[in-house]
Parts: structure tokens; sequence; C-alpha cells
């Protein structure tokens, strides 16, 4: 049976930071109150949140805010553009929400012969029982090796999350790694990565991997292969297509 993955990604011309896009999701949720779908928030209730992949994505994207939207997240596109004013605050910044385009994408997801090669922007692979694993290997390589691994089992999770089963094993190697940077998330500082790693799994565009997936951490695009690290105006490029 063929796996597939839906995406729907809107994308808005209103600026924003990294730092503004927790506020931008909560405007959003704001701005669409009590009809908002329980996969904008994953609140369920009762102080207890959805645990799985996250369906819908806030994410800066060349510099403007974006949504993407997975699966059954793609299906609320109608409440999502009905249902909210587009006249918002992000934090205290009073916004119009303008869309400029909102783009669906259908793609077949399975392991393949010969890799693709990725940048994954902003990626956090490190928590409280691997950080101080990383940070007692000396060696770049064993450093990037141990890495791999943990970006190996976020794209196992991911699928797991989305009901996909691969056939075969995932191969993944990182052939580029930026230095760390600390960045400041609900007040607690994380260990963030950019990275270039090629892998024989076919994944969509701008969609996530690893924590927070969900405000736009560890967003991946295919890359063009002519270039072996990335630039900072890099954008991402064509979705694979089946």
């Amino acid at each position: 049976m063929k796996n597939h993955i839906r995406t729907l990604t809107i994308y808005y011309d209103t600026d924003i930071s990294c730092n503004e896009i927790p506020l931008f999701r909560g405007a959003i949720i704001n701005a669409m109150g009590a009809k908002a779908n329980l996969l904008f928030h994953n609140h369920t209730g009762n102080d207890s949140f959805r645990y799985s992949y996250p369906l819908i994505q806030y994410k800066r994207i060349k510099g403007k805010a974006a949504v993407v939207c997975v699966n059954e997240g793609a299906d609320t596109i109608g409440q999502f553009i009905s249902n909210y004013d587009t006249m918002v605050k992000i934090g205290e910044r009073p916004v119009q929400l303008t869309i400029s385009k909102v783009i669906p994408a259908k793609i077949l997801v399975q392991t393949w012969k010969e890799p693709f090669t990725y940048h994954i922007q902003n990626w956090l692979p490190l928590n409280g029982k691997n950080y101080q694993t990383y940070k007692n290997i000396t060696d770049e390589k064993e450093k990037r090796i141990f890495l791999a691994n943990i970006l190996k089992a976020n794209i196992i999770s991911m699928m797991k999350g989305l009901n996909i089963k691969l056939d075969d094993e995932v191969s993944l190697d990182i052939t580029w790694l930026s230095d760390s940077k600390v960045l400041r998330y609900k007040g607690v500082l994380m260990t963030a990565f950019n990275a270039v790693f090629r892998c024989n799994v076919s994944i969509p565009n701008n969609i996530s991997l690893g924590k927070s997936a969900s405000l736009g951490f560890g967003t991946v695009f295919l890359k063009n292969n002519k270039t072996t690290t990335p630039t900072d105006n890099e954008t991402e490029n064509d979705i694979i297509k089946e």
C-alpha cells in the first residue's frame, strides 16, 4: 500500500521574527476563539494535551508568517480561513494577516534506493537525558553520528504519528552541521542546530521534525544539491512529487 502525506501551506504577507512564532500561533487561536479546532492548539481540555505529531505547524518561511497543515490538519482549511478576523495582534503588535498564497501537495512517502538531500533549520535534538552524553563526545565525526541517530529517530517517530509504515530501514547521515546555538523557548534555554542530511526517505517540504515541531523548530526542505552547505538566503525548493 502506498503511503502519502498531504500538506497545505498557507503563506502570509506578514513579516515575523523567529521569536514571534509562538505569538503568531496565539494570535491565530485567539482570533478563532471557541471555534478553533483541537488541531490548532492541541489542548484537549482539563489541562490535558494531544500528545501526537502536530498536524498544524506555525512557521517563519522567507521571513514571513506561514502555517503548514498536515493530513487531517489540511481538512480544517475551510474553518481556518473563514473563522478568524484578519486583523490580529502578534504580541502587542497589530497586524493585518493577508494570505499571499495557499499551496496544497500530496507526497508519496517511502524509502528509495537513492537518498535525498535535505536542510533542517533550528532543530532541537537534545534533551535532559542525551545532552550530557553529547557534550562528553569529543570527536566531531562521532557527534554527527550521535545526532544522525536522533534525527533518524525523529523521522521514525513522525511516520508512526502519521500511521505510515516504511518497508525498509531508514538510512541517514549528516553531511554538514552548524555550530550549536542557544534559543529561548518558554523561558528555557535550548540547544539548536542547522544541518544538511542525506536520507533515503521522501519528506515533504516545510514539515518539522523533533521537539516543538508545532512552532517551526526542525523545519525541513529539500536541497537542490548544487551546494553542500546552506546560506542565510537559501529557501525551500520544489516539493517532492510522485
